[in-house]
């Protein structure tokens, strides 16, 4: 077994060890994940998350055991890096792994909780929470900031990103890191960055406006991309889901 503790939880070892050792019936599951499992565990005064990321493919298993790194511990180094940047996300407490001299097994990533009074989801289903427009466009600035601060957030989709009333406005915080790249990003790549987070033309439309606002660029010409790269994705998005409905119905035929 691999660990990695943050050390400000040094002091908090044995505990974050059982928490692992002792996953399948200790802690409160939380969330819907189809994919891995999270759950919730109390550690001193705080709520800590712990997420579990199933056994990868065999070819993966290789792959995350002597050439990449797993996605716990992309994870845990992506949120230390984003608070570098003051940018929102859950304070990152720890990742363990779990390997064979070969293979690459499960590993869990550790972050601090945070009760959110939104997700980005919530505002491509309901139209009418306070203050709609200030979220949103609350929203597209910090997404801004994240440009300008090289931050490609590869999974900015709908349910990544809290979001939190504050006395001063909004704070936003990022979650499911492991998928990120830190660079300069071009216009083209900033543009596109938004077309997974929704289906509707207005929400568009009023990102793109604040977009502009933030950069100088041309409102027509953002909105333009935007559309077009959301379109784009959702086209992709429900091919593959075609397809896999498909093979799902030639494998059971």
């Amino acid at each position: 077994m691999k660990k990695v503790i943050h050390k400000a939880y040094k002091s908090f070892e044995s505990e974050l060890d059982n928490f692992i050792e002792n996953f399948d019936v200790l802690g409160e599951d939380f969330g819907n994940q189809e994919r891995n499992s999270l759950k919730l565990f109390q550690l001193g005064d705080e709520t800590i998350n712990v997420k579990s990321f199933k056994v990868p493919n065999l070819i993966n298993q290789i792959a995350y055991r002597f050439f990449r790194k797993s996605k716990a511990q992309r994870s845990f180094e992506y949120a230390n890096k984003l608070k570098d940047l003051n940018i929102g996300t859950p304070h990152p407490v720890a990742y363990y792994e779990f390997k064979t001299p070969f293979l690459f097994k499960k590993s869990y990533y550790i972050s601090e909780q945070i009760d959110c009074d939104y997700t980005y989801r919530e505002l491509t289903t309901d139209f009418n929470i306070p203050n709609y427009d200030a979220i949103l466009r609350a929203f597209t600035r910090f997404t801004f900031d994240l440009h300008e601060k090289g931050v490609h957030f590869l999974d900015h989709s709908p349910g990544n990103t809290l979001i939190k009333k504050t006395e001063k406005g909004y704070d936003f915080y990022l979650v499911d890191l492991n998928r990120m790249e830190f660079k300069d990003l071009d216009f083209e790549t900033r543009i596109k960055n938004f077309s997974k987070l929704t289906i509707h033309k207005s929400m568009v439309e009023v990102m793109s406006d604040e977009y502009a606002k933030c950069s100088g660029e041309n409102y027509e010409t953002i909105f333009n991309l935007m559309w077009y790269e959301t379109e784009a994705f959702q086209e992709k998005y429900h091919r593959k889901r075609r397809l896999k409905k498909k093979f799902k119905f030639w494998k059971t035929y």
